[in-house]
């Protein structure tokens, strides 16, 4: 069967030009990776993943990112819907400020939320009188991954809910449906791929954060040390092969939460009958 045919020639030259494009960014680079990941032997991989001090490191990585982007999904979705549904004098301002965390440089962000949160910080000091100590514990962690989390639910919610027509909360109204019934119902089920795709990308984000959360953390080993401070420190020591290793771990993390988010983004095309 011939070849569907396009208006615009060059398929072939343009596949090449991706292809190689991919191999140089991409696939060049994470085949070193591997090839150092395993210059030592399974036996130095296997011992370097599963060091206490670097199991710790995963805890927090990967357990206080999660707990961030499932609260991200949450406010996430209601600040979506402010911005998709409501007219209000500085919405614009406010949909602006939602992509700061995109532009700001991450260490910006660490430096203001530490000093911010810090004992003695604007918001810090009035929390010491409660005993609630932010910067520099696990709670700091979790404060910058929500930071940087929030604005990739938003951004994946947001124009889901612009879609949606007002029409069919009218309907869902008129047919004797009350609030609770048309949100769980009607609404809900049409922005739950939506927001679950925004909370795989927000948790992938955070995973392998860095700038952010390295100084409001203060790097406590077995505490607030995360995976990505690892492989600078073993980078630091000259222990290449071990840094490979820690990166190989969450490069093959990083993927399968890729993969998972693709899989929620063809559900909801399945679901809406899109090829």
């Amino acid at each position: 069967m011939a070849g569907k045919r396009h208006i615009l020639p060059g398929f072939k030259l343009t596949l090449g030009y991706t292809i190689l494009y991919l191999s140089i960014i991409v696939l060049i680079p994470f085949s070193g990776l591997l090839l150092k990941t395993f210059a030592g032997g399974w036996e130095h991989f296997f011992k370097t993943i599963t060091e206490p001090r670097v199991v710790a490191s995963y805890y927090v990585s990967f357990g206080i990112s999660l707990a961030a982007a499932l609260v991200n999904g949450f406010f996430g979705v209601i600040a979506a819907w402010v911005l998709a549904r409501y007219e209000f004098p500085g919405r614009k301002i406010l949909d602006a400020i939602v992509d700061l965390p995109f532009a700001l440089p991450t260490a910006v962000a660490g430096i203001a939320l530490t000093t911010i949160y810090a004992r003695n910080g604007m918001i810090g000091s009035l929390l010491e009188p409660y005993g609630i100590k932010v910067a520099y514990t696990q709670l700091g962690i979790f404060v910058a991954l929500t930071f940087i989390g929030l604005p990739f639910v938003v951004r994946t919610v947001q124009p889901v809910i612009q879609d949606l027509s007002v029409d069919v909360e009218e309907a869902a109204a008129t047919l004797g449906a009350n609030r609770w019934q048309t949100f769980t119902r009607v609404i809900f089920p049409a922005l739950l791929p939506s927001i679950l795709t925004g909370i795989t990308l927000a948790y992938g984000r955070a995973v392998g954060e860095f700038g952010s959360v390295v100084f409001i953390s203060g790097n406590l080993p077995f505490k607030t040390e995360i995976t990505p401070l690892l492989i600078i420190t073993k980078l630091e020591q000259y222990d290449y092969t071990g840094a490979a290793a820690l990166g190989f771990v969450m490069l093959v993390a990083s993927l399968f939460i890729l993969l998972i988010s693709n899989g929620l983004q063809a559900w909801d095309n399945k679901r809406k009958g899109i090829a």
